[in-house]
């Protein structure tokens, strides 16, 4: 499991957004975000580097 520290979210939709972007990431099994936590957690083997770029290509700011 992955934990990222994203930046930017500040509502259900954004929390979305960002499942979505990470979802969309090869090796994915499971992604979820909490925008009160500012993280999102990944489950599966993909590599840390790709996720942090699909969250910040989706506009928010992560951080593995």
């Amino acid at each position: 499991m992955t934990t990222l520290t994203v930046e930017g979210m500040s509502c259900e939709s954004c929390e979305a957004t960002v499942v979505e972007a990470l979802e969309g990431v090869d090796g994915v099994e499971r992604a979820s975000a909490d925008h009160e936590d500012d993280a999102a957690t990944v489950e599966g083997d993909a590599d840390p580097l790709d996720l942090v770029t699909a969250v910040n290509e989706a506009g928010y700011d992560a951080q593995a």
